[in-house]
C-alpha cells in the first residue's frame, strides 16, 4: 500500500534542500520513493513553485498530472475565481475517487503558506520515525501531514494518471 506524504518546512526552500536526504533515506531501505514533488513558497510571490522530482520516479510513478491536479486543487483554485467552478468540483471529485478529500486538501492549503514549502511523496515501506528523526537532524524542521491510500486508491491513482 503506498502513502501520499505531505512534509511541510518552516523556510521556502525547505523541501528543496530534503531532496537529498530523502535521496539518502532511500539508499538506506528506509523508504521506497514511487514519486515525489515540491512546493516552494517564496514570501513575496502570490503563488508557490512546483516542480515534480523526476530523477526519484520509476516504477509506480504518478507523473506530472497527478501533481499538476493536486497542487492546481490545492494552491490555484482559491484564486481561480467562479468561472472555472464547474472545472474545480471536477478535479476535486477526482481527487476523492482517489482518497484525497476536502480535509486533506484544506489542511494542506492552510499550512503550507507565503515562506513555507512542502514535499509530497507518494512512497511505501518507509520508515517514517526515522525519516523524521533524519530531518530533524539535518535541522529542516519538517512537519507530517500524511494519508494513507488503500490499495484500490493507489491502484485509481495509476489508472487515472499512468504509470
Amino acid at each position: 500500500m503506498a502513502t501520499l506524504t505531505v512534509w511541510k518546512f518552516e523556510n521556502w526552500d525547505g523541501a528543496n534542500q530534503a531532496i537529498g536526504t530523502l535521496e539518502s533515506l532511500a539508499k538506506q531501505k528506509l523508504i521506497k520513493i514511487h514519486d515525489a514533488a515540491s512546493v516552494s513558497w517564496q514570501p513575496e510571490k502570490r503563488r508557490p513553485r512546483t516542480r515534480q522530482v523526476r530523477n526519484m520516479t520509476g516504477p509506480g510513478a504518478v507523473g506530472g498530472a497527478f501533481w499538476g491536479m493536486l497542487f492546481g486543487t490545492i494552491f490555484l483554485m482559491p484564486f481561480a475565481g467562479a468561472a472555472i467552478g464547474a472545472a474545480a468540483g471536477a478535479v476535486a471529485g477526482r481527487l476523492i475517487d482517489v482518497g484525497i478529500d476536502d480535509d486533506f486538501i484544506k489542511e494542506v492549503r492552510a499550512q503550507v503558506t507565503p515562506g513555507t514549502s512542502a514535499l509530497f511523496l507518494l512512497s511505501s515501506e518507509e520508515v517514517t520515525d526515522k525519516v523524521r528523526e533524519t530531518f530533524q537532524k539535518t535541522r529542516l524542521r519538517a512537519k507530517l501531514i500524511h494519508i494513507n491510500l488503500s490499495d484500490d486508491q493507489e491502484s485509481a491513482i495509476h489508472e487515472m494518471f499512468g504509470d
